[in-house]
């Protein structure tokens, strides 16, 4: 069989069919077992992957510089490593993905850092106890010696960090330009897949937070994971951008602290303040970061009147949607209308713990934190507030609403302001809890007001 090739005008070439390397079969008789996947150890990162590495895959973590990304990946090594049965260079194992699958024997680990030297990763391990017989370390920046490094250990598992420093040679381009991480991403990947070779890579970003280089390094990789983080704050997230292996939606939450980096599977607590007494210009909602859902504080302070254009600063929150919420107050709210001229004044808003909260359905409790502080009248302490606010001052319908309350019930509320459809007629309503159904924000004005009066 042939196929001719080229535009309609251009020249022409012809394709002939040739033997394929391993003919079609039917599916049913196609096993799954080198696909599935092997925890790694660190929970949260299972639960972003969908249970763990794929033998053969490969995935991108990209984060800003200084986020945590190598310790993260070091942990993950040293207890990969620690699972390998005790496979090395010299065994049979670490080449075989039949083996890799079963979960146990996986070969060992092999961290190649083209940033660092042996010795400063070694401190590093030394100091968050990541060392293990079976985890391999190189320093290396050129394609060929990667490749020699894998002939040699025959690892189960492949840290290269960072994908932009190696060259691959033969190649035009700098180390990091487009061509060259063109050329090494596509050539560690052909090699993971044809050894089963579990690879993670890691990325640099750029100024406003997508992946460093050709968008094509996305398209080639299995998996690509973000690590976000606040250089001020303990909290990390490592969020899932796409998964050929689990949801794309994902979210694993993990604390930094001296001795490394460990998992938070209960982060809720960070993102609230405890108060002996309820203070003006707080309000609580329930945030989701992919199917995880949040319990995070909102707060807004209230300045006095200024000339000229005030100050709108925001911290964890969309200011678009901070000057939205100020605008809808003052324009439908009959309560702020007459007697509150928030235009005049600065208005500062935060969320707590150094969580980014950007969906609308915390449109809400950023209205009612706003009121709060601008009537000096706190909310009560075990009150919700999730909804969308639209510009005529409606509350709209968000998604994932038994979940939101579910976890808001979870951690101890009973109070909690749902736009129509979250309430009482809808399903998974967590007993004991009273959810109140508002249409717009003057009715929601008026129920947190007696929930406080009722504190």
């Amino acid at each position: 069989m042939e196929c001719t090739l080229g535009p309609p005008l251009g020249t022409t070439r012809v394709v002939s069919a040739r033997a394929p390397v391993e003919p079609a079969r039917p599916i049913a008789t196609i096993s799954a077992a080198p696909a599935r996947a092997r925890p790694t150890g660190v929970t949260e990162l299972d639960r972003v992957l969908g249970g763990g590495l794929v033998p053969g895959a490969v995935v991108l973590l990209a984060g800003e510089p200084g986020v945590g990304k190598s310790t993260l990946l070091l942990d993950v090594a040293q207890r990969w490593a620690a699972q390998s049965g005790g496979a090395g260079p010299d065994g049979t194992t670490g080449g075989d993905a039949a083996g890799r699958a079963g979960g146990e024997g996986g070969g060992p680990a092999l961290v190649i850092s083209g940033e660092e030297s042996v010795s400063q990763v070694r401190l590093r391990a030394e100091r968050i106890g990541a060392l293990d017989d079976q985890l391999y370390l190189a320093a290396e920046t050129d394609l060929g010696a990667v490749l020699g490094h894998l002939d040699a250990v025959k690892p189960g598992l492949l840290v290269l960090d960072s994908v932009q420093t190696i060259s691959a040679p033969g190649v035009d381009g700098v180390p990091g330009g487009v061509t060259q991480v063109r050329a090494v991403t596509a050539a560690l990947v052909a090699v993971a897949k044809e050894r089963g070779i579990a690879t993670v890579l890691v990325g640099h970003v750029t100024k406003d937070g997508q992946v460093a280089g050709p968008r094509v390094v996305e398209h080639l990789v299995d998996v690509v994971l973000h690590f976000e983080g606040d250089r001020h704050s303990s909290l990390r997230l490592v969020r899932g951008m796409k998964n050929r292996f689990g949801a794309a939606d994902e979210v694993g939450c993990f604390e930094m602290h001296e001795g490394g980096i460990s998992s938070l599977p209960d982060p809720s607590g960070l993102f609230l303040t405890r108060y002996s007494e309820p203070v003006p210009g707080t309000c609580v909602t329930v945030a989701m970061e992919g199917r995880r859902a949040l319990v995070t504080e909102v707060q807004a302070l209230i300045g006095a009147p200024m000339a000229g254009s005030p100050r709108r600063t925001v911290s964890g929150l969309d200011s678009a949607r901070l000057a939205m919420v100020l605008a809808v107050l003052q324009r439908r709210s009959e309560r702020l209308k007459n007697d509150k001229k928030l235009h005049e004044r600065e208005v500062f808003a935060a969320t707590v713990g150094g969580i980014r909260v950007v969906e609308p359905a915390a449109d809400l409790a950023l209205a009612l934190a706003v009121a709060s502080g601008a009537h000096n009248l706190a909310m009560a302490p075990d009150l919700v507030a999730v909804g969308e606010v639209g510009l005529t001052g409606e509350v709209r319908r968000v998604g994932a609403a038994s979940r939101r309350l579910a976890e808001a019930a979870r951690l101890g509320f009973r109070h909690a302001l749902v736009p129509p459809g979250c309430g009482p007629s809808a399903e998974s309503v967590p007993s004991g809890m009273n959810v109140v159904e508002v249409a717009d924000l003057d009715e929601a004005l008026r129920h947190a007001a007696s929930f406080a009066a009722g504190r």
